[in-house]
């Protein structure tokens, strides 16, 4: 169900959404070109109001996937940025995570420090009983499926990665590839990216997103771990079925297409996605940079298995 309405005029989407409660009222992050974009609600499925930008510093731009979170009274949100001062990584990927810290969840936020080297996107900050840890995505150029993967490392505090990154979710199918022939006949560019942690019961999961929106195989699928292990760096998750079977949670279907890159809140006793994508013919009928919008979705979360209800127009 489409969740934030669209301006076909405006030089934005509302790709990757990220949505935090903090007191009663709701809020929505997004990717844009020259800020982070924000949208607010005093309920979940309806009543969104377009707020603005919340974040953007001179000389940086591409300000991708924002994750936010409260600590002490303060919001601090973590998204990539490119800029001309930033070194790239082998082939030229530019975009590194930055950290920026603000009194009001609607900003706004003031860049504090770039915190990851380049490639370091698409963060999901998570606070439990162990510490602050950083999912975020980076890429690899080693092994049969080279590409970008997830990785997670432990914050010595909101400003600081420990440096110590594990690999959480790595590329394993043809339905991960988003460029063929990338660099020579034969290698192909994989991509894992979007992760999003939560746990549920004896089950800890990380959800993500594989391949592109561009792509017809673009999905969001999941890995798991039944564990009470807390440090978040020591647990093996396993993708859901298994590492060879394609299963996506979302993914294209007779309404909607581009659709992945979701995060997720628990109302009660029931579980939403908010992800993004796009009606059929968007993308031609919009003057927008970016046709992609943010929706909802209930998902089910039981025994292991996630399982997403969507519908067109209601939830």
């Amino acid at each position: 169900m489409h969740l934030l309405k669209i301006d076909g005029n405006c030089n934005f989407g509302q790709a990757d959404p990220y949505i935090l409660k903090s007191g009663e009222r709701y809020y929505i992050y997004v990717t844009g070109h020259d800020a982070i974009y924000a949208y607010h609600s005093d309920h979940l499925l309806e009543g969104w109001q377009y707020h603005g930008q919340v974040l953007s510093v001179p000389g940086l731009h591409e300000y991708w996937a924002p994750s936010v979170i409260e600590l002490d009274g303060k919001f601090y949100m973590y998204n990539s940025m490119e800029g001309a001062d930033v070194i790239p990584d082998k082939y030229g990927h530019t975009g590194a995570m930055h950290v920026s810290v603000a009194d009001n969840p609607l900003g706004p936020f003031q860049m504090v420090k770039r915190i990851l080297d380049p490639f370091s996107i698409d963060s999901h900050i998570v606070k439990n009983e162990s510490g602050l840890y950083l999912f975020y995505s980076s890429n690899r150029f080693e092994g049969d499926r080279i590409g970008t993967c997830i990785y997670v490392d432990k914050m010595l505090d909101p400003f600081t990665p420990a440096g110590n990154p594990v690999l959480v979710v790595e590329p394993t199918l043809d339905e991960d590839i988003f460029i063929r022939d990338q660099y020579r006949p034969g290698e192909h560019w994989h991509t894992i990216e979007g992760a999003f942690y939560f746990r549920e019961g004896e089950w800890q999961y990380v959800m993500y997103s594989g391949n592109c929106f561009e792509q017809p195989t673009y999905y969001v699928g999941y890995a798991r771990a039944k564990t009470d292990e807390t440090d978040l760096t020591k647990i093996k998750f396993e993708k859901y079925p298994n590492a060879q079977t394609y299963h996506p949670v979302l993914r294209a279907n007779e309404f909607e297409e581009g659709t992945g890159h979701h995060s997720m809140i628990k109302e009660g006793n029931q579980w939403y996605a908010i992800y993004h994508a796009r009606d059929y013919g968007d993308a031609a009928a919009t003057n927008s940079f970016d046709a992609r919008n943010a929706r909802i979705c209930k998902m089910t979360v039981e025994n292991g298995v996630i399982t997403a209800y969507r519908s067109k127009d209601h939830i």
